[in-house]
């Protein structure tokens, strides 16, 4: 134990953990020799597996959270059961998935036309040669890598590389403005960007003055169209490396702790900055084994396609974390997979798994709905018949009946295979939903043609999922909290409805840089609180019922924080006196407009313009004195002046998804009274909408007309 305890510098509990290693695994002397032994090994440059590559140490810790980029947490480990798993590194992880499945595909991205493939021992060796570079450029301990592009084997490389170098892995979203590129790449304090075309690029060289530790930017796609030494190429970039020995690159990768930051996905609250939520090795590497063993536990079988967002948490996890847990294929869509091209690459790849946030089953439902308009009645009466069949039947295997009704078969040989078929997804045995809430239409007519579509919940500060509907599923509900986590409703009502509260290994670090925000997240007993409301049925389906915090989250799963936009509209167009975003479950942001008018004794508000909107009117040649003559007329000048505001706001929105599309001038302002505004006039979203959902409702409805 001494001659352990002097080589790798570790504590008495880090040299138990060790030994428990050698105990459980003994295989892992076999395993190494036969790794270094391998024919390909020199080939490779391939570093041999040993059991100090896979001994688990913790940094020492006793808090279960911290908000500094070095600082380690303590695990919330179990005595038993999966949350008692032996803690990994990332790249613990990675070599276990490299001595099962070496040869196996690993990335396949399509090259004029053609897929090329890395085999995982490919992969591996790709990250570090990106992690050798990135030492080279100086990246420091706990300093960000910033990631500005669509998926790639380059972004995947980026995000691991970073991590084998001592680095905090950062994705930051395509859409983002400049300054929203800024503040995340300061915040994270990115030594190195990586982005992928002129186009990103140019986002960074307009804020690089304001990003004091940033040493160099990688461009992954195309050439570059201006020369600085601060400017490389992919190619140029994976040979910065060549002199930086695998003896130096392994002593930082020893030096991981499983109980460290090592990745950063950023996420929006109600108001101000985006947080930077801190995740560790654990988080990740067991957050990602612990959901994929339940899809499937055997080693290089599931083939997905990566589409979403890598800067979103559901997307990393799936796309990165646990296909490497489960050594899979991950196959890359297109740029404009979500402009139509995705089906496409689901029908070429034909993945056995697939995620589609809401927005993009329903795009599915609406372009197959149209299609289904085209047929001849006689088609259209078997395809109904067809589909209320397969509803039928899909019930009844969510109830566990698994009753086969009559005429069943006729339908999946007739319609629901060739559905498959046509949509790329006659392989998958999971589909599932999340990152935004779903409708039940859209749910049941998937249903319909034999293909449910479960829910998945979680959040960032969750490392992705809590929840799943995996092995077992209720529609309207998010499923069943993972192997080894817990969940707790606090203050539940009377009808059990309490704010939603996880407990695990998934659950975050903290967020950087801000110990306020972090322990108002995470109570003293270390629970995260969420912001939902829910409930759980009597089998411990959980269902979401509502929403504490006012983040809105579209059907394209984008977090909109409405406050700041909602301000900003009423500072550019001052006759407003109330604003409020919509766009929860929607396809895009809309927004309810007041004008400021007088109240009475009562405090309620009247028909009567107050002195500022008068005297606005009097500036512009505007007649009416009335709120009602205002909307009667549709008046010129006000709707001018209100959308060439809306407009000003929009240029500075930090995303597209961010923009508001359409809005409306409602009849009568907001009070207390009236019941929009509480006590404290703070806005009461739910009442507001309940009131005005017919407005709402017109607002989309004439906006799906136009299209």
């Amino acid at each position: 134990m001494h001659r352990v305890t002097d080589l790798f510098k570790v504590t008495l509990q880090q040299a138990i953990i060790l030994t428990a290693c050698v105990l459980f695994f003994p295989c892992l002397s076999f395993m190494a020799s036969k790794w270094s032994c391998c024919p390909n090994a020199e080939e490779h440059k391939a570093v041999p597996l040993s059991t100090s590559n896979l001994a688990t140490t913790l940094a020492p810790a006793k808090e279960l959270w911290s908000s500094s980029r070095d600082k380690a947490v303590r695990l919330r480990m179990e005595n038993s059961g999966p949350g008692s798993e032996t803690p990994m590194t990332i790249h613990q992880m990675f070599l276990e998935t490299v001595e099962w499945c070496g040869d196996k595909p690993a990335l396949v991205s399509k090259t004029d036309g053609r897929w090329v493939t890395l085999t995982w021992r490919e992969y591996y060796e790709e990250c570090r040669t990106a992690a050798k570079s990135f030492l080279k450029l100086g990246l420091e301990r706990f300093h960000g890598v910033g990631i500005l592009g669509f998926n790639s084997p380059e972004w995947f490389i980026s995000d691991v590389g970073c991590i084998f170098a001592g680095g905090l892995a950062t994705g930051i979203y395509t859409t983002n403005s400049p300054e929203a590129c800024q503040y995340v790449a300061a915040n994270c304090e990115a030594d190195v960007l990586v982005v992928e075309n002129q186009k990103q690029l140019d986002k960074i060289l307009k804020v690089k003055g304001q990003l004091p530790h940033l040493k160099a930017i990688i461009q992954y796609k195309g050439e570059l169209q201006q020369k600085a030494p601060f400017l490389y190429t992919w190619a140029e970039f994976m040979k910065l490396g060549e002199d930086v020995s695998n003896e130096q690159l392994n002593a930082v990768i020893d030096s991981l702790r499983s109980n460290e930051c090592c990745s950063l996905i950023y996420t929006s609250g109600t108001t101000g900055n985006p947080k930077g939520v801190m995740l560790s090795h654990d988080n990740i590497s067991w957050t990602a084994r612990t959901v994929f063993k339940m899809i499937n536990e055997n080693y290089g079988e599931e083939v997905l396609v990566s589409y979403l967002p890598l800067s979103h948490v559901a997307a990393q996890m799936i796309d990165i974390w646990g296909c490497m847990s489960l050594g899979g294929t991950i196959y890359f869509a297109d740029p404009d997979a979500l402009k139509g091209s995705l089906v496409n690459t689901l029908k070429e790849v034909r993945p056995t798994g697939f995620l589609g946030v809401p927005r993009v089953w329903e795009k599915m439902q609406e372009k197959m709905k149209a299609a289904g308009s085209k047929a001849s009645p006689l088609k259209k009466r078997l395809a109904d018949w067809a589909k209320s069949v397969g509803l039928q039947y899909n019930y009844s295997v969510m109830n566990g009946e698994n009753a086969v009704p009559w005429g069943f078969m006729l339908s999946n040989n007739l319609v629901f295979k060739r559905v498959r078929a046509g949509l790329g997804l006659d392989r998958c045995t999971f589909c599932c939903t999340g990152a935004a809430p779903i409708t039940k239409d859209t749910l049941e007519y998937f249903m319909s043609l034999n293909i449910p579509v479960k829910e998945l919940y979680g959040m960032s500060e969750s490392s992705g999922p809590h929840t799943v509907s995996i092995n077992q599923y209720r529609i309207g509900s998010c499923g069943k909290v993972m192997p080894g986590c817990k969940t707790k409703l606090d203050h539940p009502d009377e009808d059990g409805n309490g704010e939603i509260c996880f407990w695990g290994r998934h659950v975050f670090m903290g967020y950087l840089n801000m110990p306020d925000k972090t322990v108002e997240a995470l109570d003293e007993d270390g629970w995260l609180h969420s912001g939902d409301l829910g409930k759980h049925d009597k089998d411990d389906f959980l269902y979401i019922t509502g929403r504490i915090k006012e983040l809105i989250i579209t059907a394209g799963g984008e977090n909109i924080p409405p406050v700041p936009i909602e301000d900003a509209v009423k500072t550019e167009v001052p006759i407003i006196s109330n604003a409020m975003l919509i766009g929860d479950k929607l396809k895009f942001l809309s927004m309810m407009l007041t004008l400021k008018c007088e109240m009475d004794d009562n405090g309620e508000p009247t028909d009567d313009l107050s002195p500022e909107v008068l005297d606005f009117c009097q500036q512009h040649g505007v007649k009416s004195t009335k709120v009602s003559e205002v909307l009667a007329n549709k008046e010129p000048a006000i709707y001018k002046a209100i959308q060439e505001g809306m407009e000003r706001v929009n240029a500075r929105s930090t995303s597209n998804a961010q923009k508001v599309q359409k809005w409306i001038v409602l009849g009568r302002d907001f009070s207390v009274v009236g019941g929009e505004l509480g006590p404290t006039l703070k806005l009461r979203r739910p009442v507001v909408v309940k009131m005005y959902q017919d407005e709402i409702n017109e607002l989309y409805t004439a906006a799906a007309e136009q299209q």
